[in-house]
């Protein structure tokens, strides 16, 4: 096998541009997308998800971005790094990985490895993508061509922690691959690496790295949800409750993203499949996916007891659109939620987000986003915690008699009407 292997890149996103940047300060690195616009704003050094700036881009000299697949016909190893999103009914959808896996099998060549990132369920490697790889390239699993699952732990918007900084975990399809991927990520993961056992446990790793984090969110969020019936503060409780040391630190929110809301089905999904019906799993999914809807009808009821009862017309202004603070990503925000029950309440509804962008706001949700606000507004929710939206003056809000509702945390509590 080559030690100095030529690395394609497919998909350029969140996980897979920083996957580059990194690969090509010691390989020769080829960044493939089907997005023509994508490559063409890369080439002139724009990133549109924020994470890189033009200085950094430019810095690249042996990273190649292109949208011909026959460009990346001489690499030996192919990274797949496409999204994994849910279908309308909360089931998998693999369309992009299985479409990026007949393309790299049409270029698939004896001795090649295949390494996927992409967020799947325990078993979806092996026994989804290899046919089609198998199918495609006419080659033979682990006797022509080899792969590997190594999880990707990118965090959107995170400063402190980059791709170099997070231990990574590897894995291959026989012992010979599963010692190459893992050498090849420990030359650029500062972090180190842990080798797992198997594609599949390397797999489930990354499943129940975000159910269990959405799981300790919803007990959270349906702490909430009771307290607010007590007329209790969750905040309050939790910083009493976070005096005893072994008290997890999770707080009540909204729970979007690529991952945390979408892992979770996948791990169900796979569950369902053999004949186990997932209560736990599916329950936090259940009361997470409802919390933009209780942020907006409890902003609803607090402007109806200001306004006595009279709030059609009343302005609201939205603070963030995006799934979390500092970053551009609105994959599965809750965001829209809020949106859409507040307009269907008869509410005029402007939203504050510059971290995004709007026409692809505007294209996903059809929803606009402005990129002005005026202090004159009726009730305002703080939806996200942009450190950007700190230095916003909430007392002028309160002295033209709106209410605050804040979903995070950040506003004085002298000057919050509701939270979280």
């Amino acid at each position: 096998m080559n030690p100095l292997p030529q690395i394609a890149i497919i998909g350029l996103g969140y996980v897979g541009l920083p996957l580059a940047m990194a690969f090509e300060k010691k390989y020769v690195v080829k960044g493939m997308d089907i997005d023509v616009k994508r490559i063409e704003e890369l080439q002139a050094g724009y990133d549109r998800t924020k994470e890189l700036s033009k200085q950094a881009l430019a810095l690249a000299h042996n990273l190649v971005y292109t949208n011909d697949w026959e460009d990346i016909r001489d690499c030996t190893v192919f990274i797949v790094t496409v999204p994994t999103p849910l279908h309308a009914n909360k089931t998998p959808d693999l369309q992009y990985l299985l479409q990026a896996s007949v393309l790299v099998g049409k270029v698939l060549k004896k001795g090649d490895i295949v390494i996927y990132e992409s967020t799947v369920y325990p078993g979806c490697t092996e026994e989804d993508c290899v046919p089609v790889l198998e199918k495609t390239s006419g080659l033979l699993y682990n006797k022509d061509f080899f792969c590997g699952y190594s999880p990707e732990r990118i965090n959107p918007g995170d400063r402190n922690r980059k791709l170099t900084d997070i231990q990574k975990i590897t894995s291959g399809s026989t012992p010979h691959t599963a010692v190459f991927v893992n050498e090849l990520y420990a030359g650029i993961i500062r972090a180190g690496t842990y080798a797992a056992p198997s594609i599949k446990v390397a797999e489930a790793a990354k499943a129940i790295e975000n159910a269990q984090r959405d799981v300790n969110i919803s007990f959270m969020n349906e702490l909430a949800l009771i307290f607010d019936r007590m007329g209790i503060d969750t905040n309050e409780v939790l910083a009493a409750a976070s005096t005893k040391w072994n008290f997890l630190p999770f707080k009540p929110g909204l729970v979007g993203g690529h991952c945390i809301g979408v892992d979770p089905h996948y791990l169900a999904y796979k569950a369902m499949a053999l004949g186990y019906q997932p209560k736990v799993i599916l329950s936090g999914r259940e009361v997470n996916d409802q919390m933009g809807v209780f942020v907006a009808e409890k902003t609803i009821a607090l402007l109806a007891n200001r306004k006595k009862g009279n709030i059609s017309g009343c302005k609201v202004l939205v603070l963030g659109f995006a799934f979390k603070e500092n970053c551009a990503d609105t994959r599965n925000t809750k965001v829209a939620d809020i949106y859409h029950s507040l307009v269907q309440a008869g509410l005029q509804v402007t939203i504050y987000d510059p971290w995004v962008d709007g026409q692809a706001v505007k294209d996903a949700y059809n929803i606009m986003v402005s990129d002005t606000f005026t202090y004159k507004q009726d009730a305002v929710v703080l939806a996200v915690a942009h450190d950007l939206f700190t230095p916003i003056a909430f007392e002028k809000f309160v002295e033209n008699g709106a209410i605050i509702y804040d979903t995070k945390g950040l506003i004085p509590r002298h000057l919050v009407d509701g939270r979280l």
